[in-house]
Parts: structure tokens; C-alpha cells; sequence
């Protein structure tokens, strides 16, 4: 009978002692990654900004939302200030920002610019139907 316990209270102990090895060893590299993680540059976020940016000048952004492409700007020069003085976290926020507000203002010229030509479109219908009955009567 003793052999019994004492054979449980090895395996026990064994596994206790693996379970809290896994979770050290589980601890440690959660901790490398997000070390990793904080010292890189984010270039590759910035990239995409810069094109997003880009993107929704070319898109008439500017001209079309100007207040979304203002923001836009602002925090990619923010990003590029915090990158330059290696605050690489907020650069990824401020350049994921970035991203985020210039798309919108992309997306809002693309709209302003395709209700313009529904507009433009429906002037012309209600021409040609004009001209239209002139000819008939």
C-alpha cells in the first residue's frame, strides 16, 4: 500500500513540476515576442500609411474631405517624429490612425465625386427627354 502513495505522490510532484516548467517556458517567450515586437520600427505599417495617404490625395481627398485628409496628415507626421525618436509604439497607433483616417477621406471623395456624376447624369436624362418632346411637338 505505501508503494501505491508513493508512486502517486511522484507522478503528482512530476507533473506539477512540468506544469510550472511549460508555463515559465510559456511566460519567457510571451515575453521575448512582445519585447521583439516593441523595438522594431514599424516601416512596414508606415509604407502602408504613406500609400494610404497617397492614395486618397490622388482620390481628391483634399478637395473632397479635407478635414479626414487633414487628420490623416497630422498623425503621419507624428508617426514619423515618434519613429524618429524610437517610440515605436505610438508610431504603429499614429500610423495605423493615419491609415484609417485616410481611407475614409478616400472613400468619402469617391462618393462625393459618384454622387456628382449620378447628378450629372440625371441632368443629362432630363436634357435629352426635353429635347425630346421639342421634336415631337
Amino acid at each position: 500500500m505505501e508503494l501505491k502513495t508513493m508512486k502517486t505522490s511522484t507522478a503528482k510532484s512530476s507533473f506539477n513540476h512540468l506544469r510550472s516548467l511549460k508555463l515559465a517556458a510559456l511566460a519567457i517567450g510571451s515575453s521575448v515576442i512582445l519585447a521583439g515586437c516593441a523595438g522594431n520600427p514599424p516601416t512596414e505599417q508606415y509604407a502602408v500609411t504613406e500609400s494610404a495617404v497617397n492614395n486618397a490625395v490622388s482620390a481628391g481627398g483634399t478637395e473632397f474631405a479635407a478635414v479626414e485628409m487633414k487628420a490623416a496628415q497630422d498623425k503621419l507626421k507624428q508617426a514619423e517624429i515618434a519613429m524618429h525618436d524610437k517610440k515605436y509604439d505610438q508610431a504603429r497607433m499614429l500610423a495605423e490612425q493615419a491609415e484609417w483616417d485616410a481611407r475614409v477621406a478616400e472613400r468619402k471623395a469617391q462618393a462625393v465625386k459618384a454622387e456628382q456624376a449620378v447628378k450629372d447624369s440625371q441632368k443629362g436624362v432630363q436634357e435629352l427627354r426635353q429635347e425630346s418632346q421639342r421634336t415631337v411637338q
